[in-house]
């Protein structure tokens, strides 16, 4: 009994005090929640009210605005609803309108945060919306809410707080008398033992097992990084951006080197007769993605230096800080003569494994010749990454496949390093692979990797089935590994993405200036509609293709001709290889003919634009377009639709989406289409063209909330990861090979 009261009393007046601090603390929390909800309620009917209004105040439509608040009003709690429009005018309000918010006090309205005014009936609360149209502002929507209700709700809340604590007391109170209980039993039971002198052979035991303690010491403390990365790296709660990067790189890699090698550099640098040495980026979805996610993480980017003016900007060890602007990490060029870089890139890189990994209806092209040369230049590339690297155990990012043969020869030279390749082009199925003389040169090289990354699970089956039908490995699908060389390969799907939110420098006009800059540049009329494509001038890109689907509706629907243009921005690439030169050929041909077909004098129905373009001339396009068509034929993720839907912060356009692009699988809000179905691409524009605000708004919006959540920075921090977490694992093998002997020479004196 004298246990009980000890615990007990105490406790009663414990929960007593708490009570008495949280039921005023659950009233404001109430109040604050349900003023949140009345401005997000707020926020809700401004957008629904937006359209009608619009329409209703250009008509001057007065009676009718009145008509649709009297109807809104019927709602309890809505209270009454008022309108200030922007042009000066009587305020338009329903009959319970409170007199003191007048048009010319709504400024000190909207300085308050959620402004609470009192009323006979209780407390009313005040949300003043701005509505806009066309980037013209409309005029205020004052919206005011009964909160009457609140308070029958505080009401019922103290009952239940005062209920909740009752029970708590009494649940508690039997728990604590019963845990009292059996710990002074224990209590006893455990100084008698002491007492009696049983126990004291402890000390004795601990002594003698010393020898383990460094070894558990390193197994705790290996424990520990592994439960923190599995208890910490929920993806849904971390939010990705450039110094999420860097805590993993602080946290959970504690600094380690990290170097990205690929074929393509982030910048180049080329002689201009007007302003000396210039600074571009190139047109590659991989320098989109890489770049900003090296800005995050410094280290050291190893590429093949192909700009005119590259040598004259190095130093002497072929290294430039870059970006030019505010340098965050280092660039190594690598120099190739002209026929390495004919053999290893254009021969066996894009007249072979190029064609031969999308389906788009080219024939590749193996020589033997070409194959010396890349094996000889990603051997080049390999003695550059063994030279930069800093320590023993670097993170290499291998990119795609000009570089196949490369983690092999890394894995070489430095065993501990942690390589991620990651495959940025579809990889085809194990007949398709099989054409490739050197396929299985190509595997073994690919599986020096520790991670092999792809953008789908498609791809990563495909590479699977490939091992399993051309190798002797071991392909266990469970885990999503391959071994094969006593060394094991994670395969694993990365779906690529793009900086969020985009640049500062690519959003800075707004979209209104786009589109007038853009119409002024084409002579085009303010109501002219513009459709927009982005492309390397590549044949998988499907461009003649969305040609045919543009000449197939104008002449399907005759209401687009002189009203519709498409402006298609297509960057130069692989000029040297035949394939292209006939491609760019065909490309001018077709929209030359279409021009010639439904042309007129001040009228082209397409804007051929053959030319390099910085990004900052790319977003101005994606802004000022009704529509972006992406209509790939065979493609990895293509980033050009994750780029468009990133630009459009107004929440209008359309995109339409081959379903041959790794991008459909994430973004089912576009029009998807097939390619190779015209009269289906040509209604797609049609539907695009002739599609509601609205209904723009709600794909657009679904699109770039995807993107915001999935951008480049998750897709870099969940590689990054998932090689801290390798690294620590292999670190914690390497601890327990090391204690064995150990252990076995503990258990033969115990033995004894």
């Amino acid at each position: 009994m004298r246990l009980w009261l000890r615990f007990i009393i105490p406790l009663a007046l414990a929960l007593t005090a708490v009570a008495y601090a949280v039921v005023p603390l659950v009233d404001q929390l109430t109040l604050k929640w349900f003023v949140r909800d009345l401005d997000a309620r707020s926020s809700l009917i401004a957008n629904t009210l937006q359209d009608p209004l619009q329409e209703l105040i250009r008509d001057g439509a007065r009676g009718k605005i009145l008509a649709v608040f009297n109807k809104l009003t019927h709602d309890e709690r809505l209270y009454a609803v008022g309108f200030c429009e922007a042009a000066p005018g009587p305020l338009l309000a329903t009959p319970n309108y409170p007199p003191e918010l007048g048009c010319n006090s709504l400024d000190a309205i909207l300085a308050k945060q959620s402004p609470l005014l009192p009323s006979t009936r209780g407390l009313l609360h005040v949300s003043v919306q701005t509505l806009r149209a066309d980037d013209q502002e409309l005029g205020r929507l004052v919206l005011v809410h009964d909160m009457s209700f609140i308070q029958r709700r505080s009401e019922e809340t103290r009952h239940y707080v005062f209920y909740l604590f009752i029970g708590l007391f009494a649940v508690v109170s039997v728990i604590t008398g019963v845990i009292a209980q059996l710990s002074w039993r224990g209590w006893v039971a455990g100084t008698r033992a002491i007492m009696r002198g049983e126990g004291l052979l402890w000390p004795v035991e601990k002594v003698a097992d010393a020898d383990l303690q460094p070894i558990a010491r390193d197994l705790r403390s290996l424990i520990r990084d592994l439960e923190a990365e599995y208890r910490v790296r929920d993806e849904a709660q971390v939010t990705w951006n450039p110094p999420a990067l860097r805590t993993i790189l602080r946290e959970d890699l504690r600094g380690d080197e990290i170097m990205v090698i690929s074929n393509r550099e982030p910048y180049i640098h080329v002689r201009n007769a007007a302003q000396g040495i210039e600074v571009q980026r190139p047109a590659s979805g991989l320098v989109t993605a890489l770049e900003p996610v090296m800005r995050a993480c410094s280290g050291t980017w190893i590429a093949h230096g192909s700009g005119a003016a590259d040598r004259d900007v190095v130093d002497a060890h072929d290294r430039i800080a870059i970006p030019p602007e505010q340098p965050s990490y280092q660039l190594r060029r690598i120099w190739l003569s002209h026929d390495e870089e004919a053999g290893y890139y254009s021969g066996f890189a894009n007249e072979g494994l190029w064609p031969l990994c999308h389906i788009a209806h080219v024939r590749p092209t193996f020589r033997a010749s070409d194959w010396k040369h890349y094996t000889e230049v990603n051997r080049k590339f390999a003695r550059a990454a063994v030279e930069e690297a800093k320590k023993s155990d670097p993170i290499i990012l291998v990119q795609d496949y000009h570089l196949a043969l490369l983690p092999r020869m890394i894995r070489e030279r430095l065993p501990e390093a942690t390589i991620i390749t990651f495959w940025h082009i579809p990889w085809p199925n194990p007949e398709t692979f099989s054409i490739c003389p050197w396929r299985a040169e190509l595997l073994d090289g690919l599986l020096g990797s520790s991670i092999m990354g792809f953008h789908t699970q498609f791809h990563c089956n495909n590479f699977f089935d490939t091992v399993d039908r051309l190798l002797e490995a071991r392909v266990d699908r469970e885990t999503f590994t391959i071994s094969f060389g006593g060394k094991s390969t994670a395969v694993k799907r990365y779906p690529i993405s793009i900086e969020w939110p985009p640049a500062e420098a690519v959003t800075r006009k707004g979209v209104a200036e786009c589109r007038a800059d853009v119409h002024k540049r084409h002579g085009l009329t303010e109501d002219h509609l513009v459709g927009v494509g982005v492309d390397r001038l590549d044949y998988t890109k499907g461009i003649i293709e969305r040609f045919l689907a543009v000449e197939r509706l104008l002449e399907q629907e005759s209401r687009w001709i002189g009203n519709f243009s498409f402006v298609q921005i297509a960057a130069p690439s692989r000029s040297s290889i035949g394939d292209y030169q006939d491609f760019e050929a065909q490309v001018r041909a077709c929209a030359a003919r279409i021009n010639s077909r439904f042309g007129r004098d001040d009228y082209l129905p397409i804007i051929l634009k053959i030319a390099h373009h910085e990004p900052d001339e790319v977003y101005e396009y994606y802004r000022a377009a009704e529509v972006c068509v992406v209509s790939s034929l065979h493609d990895g993720m293509n980033l050009v639709a994750k780029e468009f839907a990133a630009s459009r912060d107004d929440e209008r356009g359309v995109l339409i989406l081959s379903q041959f692009t790794g991008a459909a699988r994430e973004l089912p809000e576009a029009l998807i289409v097939n390619p190779y179905d015209i009269d289906q691409c040509a209604a797609a524009l049609h539907l695009a063209l002739t599609m509601p605000l609205t209904e723009q708004r709600d794909r657009m919006r679904i699109m770039r909330t995807l993107i915001r959540e999935f951008n480049v920075y998750r897709w870099a921090g969940r590689m990054l990861l998932d090689a801290a977490g390798m690294r620590k694992r292999g670190r914690l093998t390497v601890s327990e090979v090391a204690s064995r002997p150990r252990l076995v020479r503990l258990a033969g004196r115990r033995s004894r």
